[in-house]
């Protein structure tokens, strides 16, 4: 594991991926390591065909990967004003899996998410991306827990 060199650090961009973002930040600059800020959009289910229906998901989608992107952009920006080296990655689908596929693509070394503290119903509707990126990684996982309201 040691010494790390590549840390992956996924975004929702909500106050508890601050603070991972605030850790992963930290980190690389300790080890001198290079972060990849990822976001994951979400796959669109399809609209059933309708004349009178005017969403159209490929454009929605396109639109929320250039938002994430920018996004990501002025994060990797703030990293770079701290001597951090960062890239950016957008992809697409089931966030979990996605996160894993990209870690391991990119050869990072440690992954560092925020966990949302989802618990009872909330967490049984939705799951948890965090605990699906623990089981699936191929790496080192830190998770950073959302303080409790």
């Amino acid at each position: 594991m040691l010494p790390i060199k590549r840390i992956l650090c996924p975004t929702d961009f909500s106050e508890p991926s601050s603070q991972a973002h605030a850790v992963a930040t930290e980190l690389a600059s300790q080890f001198g390591a290079e972060v990849s800020l990822v976001h994951v959009v979400s796959a669109m289910p399809a609209v059933p065909p309708d004349p009178n229906y005017l969403f159209r998901v490929p454009e929605y989608e396109q639109a929320l990967h250039a938002d994430a992107q920018h996004r990501l952009q002025k994060l990797a920006e703030e990293l770079g004003k701290r001597g951090v080296k960062a890239h950016t990655v957008v992809g697409h689908g089931d966030a979990g899996s996605e996160i894993v596929r990209i870690a391991r693509e990119e050869g990072v070394d440690l992954i560092v998410i925020a966990t949302h503290g989802s618990t009872g119903l909330e967490h049984v509707l939705f799951g948890s991306v965090a605990e699906r990126v623990v089981r699936l990684a191929h790496c080192p996982v830190l998770s950073v827990r959302a303080p409790r309201r």
